[in-house]
């Protein structure tokens, strides 16, 4: 990691009853790869009398990956669907032309203690998916690819590198990979890795050309193939990568496009209540808000 660029670290924001740490879209870095939003999410503990309770809300021209550490959320969507994420799973729900969904504490959690703590992740479609029809995916924590290697513990949660490939039916190349150690270890991933790479520390450090990082930041490589640092003990780093875009994308609100007249006709369907509601979800709904997230 000699060819560090950017140090990106977790900024506050506030989605109401819950705060997260914003790592992606940076100011001066809008996306890695096709990574175009992360939030790193808690940990917190809610009591009996809190739950987490992210209303209806849509999205357009993205994937949205949901990857959790402890607790439990019920996904509800327009499509129909009805799952709950648990850790070490993936929810991979592709909104293409537009779908609505909810992410809600299970009901057999919501009047005891329980503990919140994940990724919550937006990968930008290509141009010629951007419209294409909403899906979804549940991937079980059997169903990801998780080996070792010179006592380092490795877990692809989607994409392809290390001539290996998740389950995650993603639409672009890319990768997200979980590597954890329990000793000091040095690491070289640059064979294995292409296109942009950030580096985002959860839990212990590494070192890279004299520097030690910590964690809540992520290391952004001018060069995927550079990828070289040293692991110290009882650490957990994921990696986000692949290759960009040859085009730019717009944000605004849940919505991500390569062209803003796609998100302006999603805000009307939006404001006119006109997309598809969520299944066994279908009285609340988060309103388009009336100023801009700065993001």
């Amino acid at each position: 990691m000699s060819n560090i660029d950017l140090i990106i670290e977790e900024r506050a924001a506030d989605l109401g009853k819950f705060l997260v740490g914003r790592l992606l879209p940076f100011r001066q870095k809008r996306m890695v790869g096709p990574f175009i939003f992360i939030d790193h999410m808690g940990p917190v503990k809610l009591s009996d009398r809190n739950n987490f309770d992210v209303l209806p809300h849509p999205h357009i021209g993205l994937s949205t990956l949901t990857f959790l550490f402890e607790g439990s959320i019920m996904h509800r969507d327009s499509i129909g669907t009805e799952v709950e994420i648990k850790p070490g799973e993936v929810n991979w729900m592709t909104a293409g032309k537009g779908i609505v969904h909810s992410e809600r504490t299970p009901e057999y959690l919501r009047h005891s203690e329980k503990h919140l703590h994940g990724l919550q992740i937006w990968v930008a479609l290509p141009k010629n998916l951007e419209q294409m029809d909403p899906e979804f995916c549940h991937i079980t924590s059997s169903e990801i690819p998780t080996w070792k290697q010179d006592g380092i513990e490795f877990k692809l949660i989607a994409g392809e590198a290390f001539n290996r490939k998740s389950n995650v039916p993603v639409y672009s190349q890319l990768y997200m990979i979980e590597i954890k150690s329990k000793s000091t270890q040095q690491v070289s991933l640059g064979k294995h890795l292409y296109g942009e790479s950030g580096l985002y520390i959860l839990e212990g450090g590494i070192e890279s050309d004299g520097h030690r990082y910590g964690p809540k930041q992520m290391l952004v490589t001018k060069d995927s193939h550079l990828c070289e640092f040293t692991i110290l003990a009882n650490t957990t780093v994921y990696i986000f990568g692949g290759e960009p875009f040859p085009e730019g994308r717009f944000i605004d609100w849940n919505f991500v496009a390569s062209d803003k007249k796609l998100i302006e006709a999603a805000k009307q369907k939006w404001n006119a209540q006109t997309m598809e509601k969520v299944k066994g979800d279908e009285t609340e709904f988060v309103p388009y808000p009336t100023f801009k997230n700065p993001g």
